[in-house]
């Protein structure tokens, strides 16, 4: 498995529940114990990423700006899913916070997956991106 491959993988599972969230209403467990889980998810995603994808790739001069891009829209997530955790769930308020949520992460996804990566798989060799692949899951699975 290579970073790419790995990064994906997560990425299915955030669309997943992102999807079930905005398809829930009222304060209802559902809803909460959706929430409580995409937010981990988010969370140890982001954490990894930048440790494990990013990091590498700021000192390089092309990648430098692709790289603080991802992590700026990362804090972005991080300020939704604030206004989330302070916004009553039963309120009409609470789902258009969740759909701006769903837009700004899924939005993050493509850019990754359609510009990022093909980037920077011109920057890492094919043993690079396995050892990286390798130190994001164990990362993921420590903390999961």
């Amino acid at each position: 498995m290579n970073i790419y491959e790995a990064i994906r993988k997560d990425h299915d599972i955030q669309r997943n529940l992102l999807d079930k969230l905005v398809d829930t209403s009222g304060d209802t467990k559902t809803r909460h114990d959706l929430f409580k889980e995409l937010r981990k998810e988010l969370t140890l995603h982001a954490n990894a990423e930048e440790r494990h994808f990013y990091k590498p790739l700021i000192p390089i001069d092309m990648m430098q700006e692709h790289a603080r891009h991802g992590i700026a829209e990362h804090h972005e997530i991080d300020e939704l899913i604030e206004q989330l955790e302070k916004t009553e769930m039963d309120s009409s308020a609470w789902l258009k916070i969740a759909k701006d949520l769903k837009h700004k992460v899924e939005h993050h996804l493509e850019d990754e997956e359609h510009s990022f990566f093909q980037l920077s798989g011109k920057v890492f060799n094919d043993k690079e991106k396995q050892t990286l692949a390798t130190k994001y899951n164990a990362y993921m699975e420590e903390h999961r």
